[in-house]
C-alpha cells in the first residue's frame, strides 16, 4: 500500500535513502526500493531503527547491493509477524490506535 509517493524529478545520481521505524517481514521495504529503482534510483540505502533477521534476509535477498542500517537486531518475529521483543505495531502506536 503506498501512502505517499514523490521522487524528485532527477533521481538519477543521487543518493535515496529508505527509512521504515522496524523491517520486520521486509515487504514494505522491498516495496519502496523496487519502487525507487523502478524510478531511475541507482543508489539506495536502507535505515532501520529495529529489524528482524527474517526482514533482514528478505530484504537482503530482494536487494543483495543495498546496504541495511539498523540500531537494533531484535530476536524473531511472533505469529503476528511483530518483532520480538520489538516495539508492537510502530504505525500503531505513532497513530495512537492502539
Amino acid at each position: 500500500v503506498t501512502y505517499y509517493e514523490r521522487f524528485p524529478r532527477q533521481i538519477e545520481g543521487g543518493t535515496c535513502i529508505v527509512i521504515d521505524p522496524m523491517l520486520a517481514t521486509g515487504g514494505s521495504a522491498i516495496d519502496a526500493t523496487n519502487k525507487l529503482k523502478k524510478a531511475g534510483a541507482t543508489r539506495i540505502r536502507f535505515v532501520a531503527l529495529i529489524s528482524a533477521p527474517e526482514g533482514v534476509r528478505a530484504f537482503h535477498e530482494a536487494h543483495p547491493e543495498i546496504p541495511i542500517f539498523t540500531a537494533a537486531l531484535d530476536d524473531r518475529l511472533n505469529d503476528k509477524a511483530y518483532i520480538v521483543p520489538g516495539l508492537g505495531d510502530a504505525g500503531d502506536r505513532y497513530f495512537g490506535t492502539t
